[in-house]
């Protein structure tokens, strides 16, 4: 502030003199620390000049609130005045703070701006990499997921279609109600897929189960005439019932000191296949190696061919003897006709034998006939060798026991022809989906379906089941809800993948699946497809040409799934009363060595999980489903009264080698 322009009372010689002494200190800021008190004296004890006239153009100094003199006493006020000039320096101050506090104001304003625009670039980048996240999701759960599949050169795929599935009737079919566990999978594979699998998900309790060696093809008793008469026996229902019904003869025709023909299988009207005995099993090697121990021909003499067994009271059916009925029984109530007669049709002969009790050498029999005199006809085997060599991509497989046994001499050839070819490690897990509607219809569950779905499968009832409807109608039966809370209904496929997912099977796991024919279509594969690209069915593996053989034969088809389950490194049923899986667990028993686990499910169990779909949590989903299937893999011997087929760890059937 010039405060020496604005003072009239200082000629032009005194004004160097007092911008020296006013001016100067003021704009100095060296001298602004200076104290207040020192200021004040220092100009209050210097010397008062004399007023002169101001010039009559010279500026004149307009009123400061700082200004404290007496207004009245003058019109003009004195600038010599200590306290306009203490004013002045005040006004010089102040204004200074305010450039002070304008720069700082402006330093906080764009330090703010920078702030703000770092917060934007990160919600930025993370609202980017939600988005990756998101396609990422949207491309594991997309619905047009082609699996591909090499086969003799040829490539093919599982398609899948978006949404709903027509069945063989029209109705369309719901997918299921774990859309948001499915989610929840793909997500947890896709950031594991470079995690290792858990050290036991490929491995059986070995020690314990290397202790058990097959020996049912020992015998030590003299072979049987069966003179006694003839055993006729026509089994129904698919391949594995009927290889049970047939192995249960077998032990009759011992029992009863009889003669077995070779069995017949008879039509139904859910499997549709027309195939025999012969279309199926090796009948010459079935007659040669239960030679020792029970006569068998391939027809009846002519003389009894043109009896009317029915007239004569030689028919017998499964309506005429209780499931699993003693040896007792057959003694009492069937030897007397055969002895009458000479000959005995046991129509629909299925399940009919007890497991217990019965003689030591009777129950050795029938694993005889199961594991060693039941072998698949060349046509079957050559077509089973080309499945598990795709299966196991080229690798060089020792060929043990079991292959021998599912395949005979063609894993020999197929050997030798890999021996040219890269070898490289591949193991596949197998999967049997008993998931086909005959099994939906007669579990009496529900499966998400709603209404559509009920009405669908009551109509199936009422043309196959229709002893199950008259059931319905005049008995109370439980509920769907109270079947699937006691572990009573088939897992769906939507299930069983969230199982596999939760064991910690990774996306990388080669997958087989049985039981193609699934309730619903190839839809119900979506979830397993998206979570498992290497899934693969015998319809992928195999050529339209390899195949044809057997299309419109279910049962030679399910022999193929069959050889695929029994041969896999790890086997997962899903309905643990399904005849296949209860055949294949046992097999892999058998052969196995201790080396081919089976994942057994406790229905019961992972339902109890299941109910809990629409809240429960991956990790904790995980770790249940986790210790459910854990408490079912451990080696036991056979319980009493159950199936030696499933079960054949018992005394008739293996040795125990301590």
């Amino acid at each position: 502030m010039a405060v020496t322009e604005g003072d009239p009372t200082l000629s032009p010689q005194d004004r160097p003199a007092r911008e020296e002494e006013i001016g100067v200190s003021v704009s100095d800021q060296s001298e602004q620390n200076t104290s207040w008190s020192s200021f004040i004296n220092s100009r209050l004890n210097s010397t008062p000049r004399s007023r002169q006239s101001s010039p009559v153009h010279s500026p004149r100094l307009g009123p400061s609130r700082f200004s404290i003199a007496d207004r009245s006493s003058d019109s003009q006020y004195d600038s010599s005045s200590p306290w306009f000039k203490l004013s002045g320096f005040l006004w010089d101050q102040k204004k200074q703070k305010a450039r002070q506090r304008a720069k700082r104001k402006v330093g906080r304003m764009w330090y703010g701006k920078k702030r703000i625009k770092g917060l934007v670039f990160l919600i930025c980048l993370l609202g980017l990499f939600l988005l990756v996240n998101w396609v990422m999701l949207l491309r594991l759960q997309s619905h047009g997921v082609h699996p591909k599949a090499h086969s003799s050169g040829n490539s093919s795929s599982v398609s899948i279609r978006r949404g709903l599935r027509k069945d063989g009737k029209g109705k369309s079919i719901q997918k299921g109600i774990y859309g948001r566990m499915l989610a929840l999978a793909a997500h947890a594979l896709a950031e594991g897929q470079n995690k290792p699998e858990p050290k036991d998900l490929w491995l059986e309790p070995f020690i314990p189960a290397s202790f058990w060696k097959p020996c049912a093809d020992q015998r030590n008793w003299k072979p049987d005439e069966g003179k006694n008469g003839y055993i006729l026996v026509t089994a129904n229902g698919g391949m594995n019932q009927q290889r049970v019904a047939v192995c249960n003869a077998v032990v009759l025709a011992r029992l009863l000191n009889s003669t077995l023909v070779v069995p017949k299988f008879l039509y139904s009207s859910v499997w549709k296949d027309v195939s025999q005995f012969g279309n199926i099993y090796q009948e010459d090697h079935f007659i040669k190696y239960l030679s020792p121990d029970v006569r068998i021909v391939k027809e009846l003499p002519k003389e009894l061919q043109s009896l009317n067994l029915e007239a004569i009271g030689s028919v017998v059916t499964d309506e005429d003897i209780r499931k699993e009925a003693k040896p007792s029984f057959y003694l009492k109530n069937i030897l007397p006709i055969l002895l009458k007669n000479g000959v005995v049709h046991f129509l629909g002969f299925g399940n009919r034998l007890a497991f217990d009790p019965i003689p030591f050498q009777l129950q050795s029999l029938r694993c005889r006939c199961n594991f060693h005199a039941l072998q698949f006809v060349p046509k079957i085997q050559k077509t089973g060798a080309l499945l598990l060599q795709r299966l196991r991509q080229h690798e060089g497989h020792p060929g043990g026991p079991l292959d021998h046994y599912l395949v005979g001499s063609y894993t020999e050839a197929f050997k030798a022809q890999n021996q040219s070819r890269p070898k490289k490690a591949s193991r596949y897990l197998a999967l049997h989906l008993r998931f086909e509607i005959d099994m939906v219809a007669h579990s009496l569950c529900e499966f998400g379906g709603g209404e559509e779905e009920r009405q669908v499968l009551e109509a199936y009832r009422e043309i196959h089941f229709p002893a199950l409807t008259l059931l319905k109608k005049t008995t109370k039966l439980p509920s769907p809800q109270e079947l699937r809370s006691e572990g009573l209904c088939p897992l769906t496929p939507e299930e069983s993948i969230l199982m596999l997912a939760a064991l910690g099977f990774t996306r990388k796991t080669h997958l087989f699946v049985a039981g193609s024919q699934i309730y619903g279509g190839s839809s119900r594969l979506i979830g397993l497809t998206n979570l498992y690209p290497k899934l693969v069915t015998k319809e992928n593996l195999l050529s339209t040409t390899e195949l044809e053989p057997f299309m419109n034969f279910s049962s030679q088809l399910a022999a193929l799934d069959f050889i695929g389950c029994t041969a896999a490194d790890a086997f997962a049923m899903t309905d643990s009363g399904s005849q296949l899986s209860s055949l294949v667990s046992g097999f892999r028993i058998y052969y196995g060595g201790g080396k081919m686990p089976t994942i057994r499910p406790n229905k019961r169990r992972l339902a109890s999980i299941f109910m809990k779909n629409s809240t429960i949590e991956w990790r904790v989903f995980e770790q249940r489903v986790r210790k459910a299937v854990r408490q079912t893999k451990h080696v036991q011997t056979r319980p009493k009264a159950r199936s030696v087929y499933r079960y054949p760890r018992c005394k008739e059937c293996m040795c125990r080698i301590e």
